[in-house]
C-alpha cells in the first residue's frame, strides 16, 4: 500500500470514528434486533455510512430510512453470508409488500403467484423453483430474507442465457425489445459512466478480459439492470406499495445500476440504493461511493477468483 493510500485510509476511518462520537452506535426501535454481523475490530466493520450526509447512522435512523421509502435496493456480495443475513434484517425493517430477486427468474415469477396462492410458504419457494439448479449461493442463506416479509409479492428479475448473449451480440435496446426507450436503453451511457463500467468488467475479469469484449458485455449488464428495475416495478404494482431488490452490489449503484432505469421507470417514487462493502480493497472518498447508503462487513472467505482465471 502506497504511503498516499494509507493517507487516505487513515483519514476515512478518522472520519468515521469522529462521527461514531457525535451519533453513537443506536439500537433498533419498533421490536427489531440489531442487525446482524460483528462491529470491528475494524473500525469499519459493521459501520452504515449515508452517503449523501457524509457521516455514519446508526442502524434504527437506517431501518427508518428503509421504512419510508417506496422502493429499496439491497446490495450484495453474492457469497457474504453476513449480506445475506444484514440483507433479511433490512426486508424485515422496510416491510415491503413486494419483493423482487436478481437471483429469480422472470419466468419463475407466475409459478411463484400460483404456489403462494395455494398456500406455499414463503421459506418454501426455493425448493419450488429449483433453486439447487439456478446456480446461486445456497438456498438457505437466502430463505430468511424471503420469510422476513412472507407475504411479500415475489418478482423474478433473472434473464433467459439467450437475452444477454444477444445484447451483446447487438446491444441491450435489441435484446430488451419492444419498450427499450422507456426502459432507458435506447441511449447510450454517458461517456464516463460507460468507460467506467468497462474497466470495471475488465478489472472483474482479472485484467483479463479484451477491450473488444468489455463494450459488448456492458451491454448486457446494462440489459440485466433494466430487466431487474422493472421486476422491482412489478412487486410494487402487484404487491400495491412498498417494494424491495435483492441484488448484487453493481446492480445497485446509483449511478449506471438500477437506480439509473428507475429515474424513468418510476418518476416521483422514492428510491433508496444500499451497497454492501467488504473491508480489504481501498476505499474510496465517501463523495465518490455510489450507493445512498453503505453498510460495512469483513470480506467472506474465499478462494482467489483470479487463481487460474482463463483470458477471454
Amino acid at each position: 500500500m502506497t504511503g498516499a493510500r494509507s493517507a487516505a485510509r487513515s483519514g476515512f476511518r478518522a472520519a468515521i470514528g469522529a462521527a461514531l462520537l457525535a451519533v453513537g452506535i443506536g439500537a433498533c426501535t419498533r421490536d427489531l434486533p440489531p442487525p446482524p454481523g460483528p462491529v470491528g475490530p475494524d473500525p469499519l466493520t459493521g459501520r452504515i455510512w449515508d452517503v449523501a450526509a457524509g457521516r455514519e447512522i446508526p442502524a434504527d435512523q437506517f431501518a427508518e430510512r428503509l421504512r419510508r421509502a417506496d422502493l429499496v435496493i439491497l446490495g450484495e456480495v453474492h457469497d457474504n453470508s453476513t449480506h445475506h443475513a444484514r440483507q433479511a434484517w433490512a426486508v424485515a425493517a422496510a416491510a415491503p409488500r413486494g419483493l423482487a430477486f436478481e437471483m429469480v427468474p422472470e419466468a419463475s415469477e407466475e409459478g411463484i403467484a400460483v404456489f403462494r396462492a395455494q398456500g406455499g410458504a414463503a421459506g418454501e419457494i426455493g425448493p419450488a423453483i429449483g433453486w439447487d439448479r439456478l446456480g446461486w449461493p445456497d438456498w438457505p442463506l437466502y430463505r430468511p430474507i424471503f420469510e422476513a416479509a412472507p407475504d411479500a409479492y415475489v418478482a423474478g428479475g433473472g434473464v433467459a442465457r439467450a437475452d444477454p448473449r444477444r445484447a451483446f451480440a447487438e446491444g441491450a435496446a435489441a435484446a430488451h425489445g419492444e419498450g427499450a426507450e422507456a426502459a432507458g436503453l435506447a441511449e447510450p451511457l454517458p461517456e464516463a459512466q460507460q468507460q467506467a463500467a468497462e474497466a470495471e468488467m475488465v478489472a472483474s475479469h482479472c485484467g483479463q478480459l479484451s477491450a473488444e469484449r468489455a463494450a459488448p458485455m456492458v451491454e448486457a449488464q446494462r440489459l440485466r439492470d433494466a430487466r431487474f428495475a422493472a421486476a422491482l416495478m412489478r412487486a410494487h404494482r402487484e404487491g400495491g406499495g412498498p417494494s424491495v431488490l435483492i441484488t448484487g452490489n453493481g446492480h445497485a449503484r446509483t449511478d449506471r445500476g438500477v437506480p439509473f432505469y428507475l429515474v424513468r421507470l418510476a418518476p416521483g417514487l422514492d428510491v433508496v440504493s444500499l451497497g454492501q462493502l467488504e473491508i480489504g480493497a481501498e476505499p474510496p472518498g465517501i463523495a465518490s461511493l455510489p450507493y445512498d447508503f453503505v453498510w460495512f462487513s469483513e470480506a467472506a472467505e474465499r478462494e482467489d477468483p483470479c487463481a487460474g482465471f482463463t483470458p477471454r
